[in-house]
């Protein structure tokens, strides 16, 4: 079995992309993004790594007969900032992945 000669600049070019890689995510655990609904009534802030560090709820939202509302509110907040973090994520780690030509 020969050796191939361009194997030990593959090995190399993987453990650096490996590298880059492990950087990038904990880059993207100390990034946020933030969602805000209703004119930032409720507002939400979001990891890079998917972990909610904030939420924000505007005192008239938690006036009686509120509740209903407030959920809705709530869960577009959280959905939002949980999209707005994986195309954060994608958008950082997309370049690295394009580099394995596969």
């Amino acid at each position: 079995m020969m050796d191939n000669p361009n194997m030990g600049g593959m090995l190399k070019q993987l453990r650096q992309m490996q590298k880059d890689l492990v950087k990038a995510q904990k880059e993207l655990a100390k990034a946020t993004v933030i969602s805000e609904v209703e004119g930032g009534k409720v507002r939400i802030t979001v990891t890079g790594d998917q972990r909610v560090t904030e939420l924000h709820i505007a005192p008239e939202l938690l006036e009686a007969g509120a509740a209903d509302r407030l959920s809705k509110l709530v869960k577009q907040a959280v959905n939002q900032a949980l999209e707005d973090s994986r195309k954060m994520a994608q958008d950082r780690l997309g370049p690295l992945s394009s580099g394995l030509n596969l």
